[in-house]
Formats: C-alpha cells, sequence, structure tokens
C-alpha cells in the first residue's frame, strides 16, 4: 500500500463549519424561501423591477 492508499482508509474528521448538526430542516427551508417571496415583494413595490 502506498501512503495515499492507507490514508483513504481512515475516517478523517470532517470540517466543522459551525452551523447546526440537527434541527428541522423543514423549517430552515420554509424560512429562507419566505425570505425570498418577502424580498421579491420589496422589490417590486419599491419599483426596482
Amino acid at each position: 500500500m502506498t501512503s495515499n492508499a492507507a490514508t483513504a482508509d481512515r475516517t478523517l474528521p470532517t470540517t466543522r463549519t459551525g452551523g447546526p448538526d440537527d434541527g428541522p430542516d423543514v423549517l430552515e427551508h420554509v424560512l429562507g424561501w419566505t425570505l425570498v417571496v418577502v424580498l421579491a415583494m420589496l422589490i417590486t413595490q419599491v419599483g426596482l423591477i
């Protein structure tokens, strides 16, 4: 085995981003789309589109 093959067999720790690991994914998606819709409504009300 080469050194690259030996390191590929080990489980390396994943990079942490600081975000939550668990939680309601559905809530996150709903809040994200709500933000998109509110922003779109604001842009159209201001007259930028």
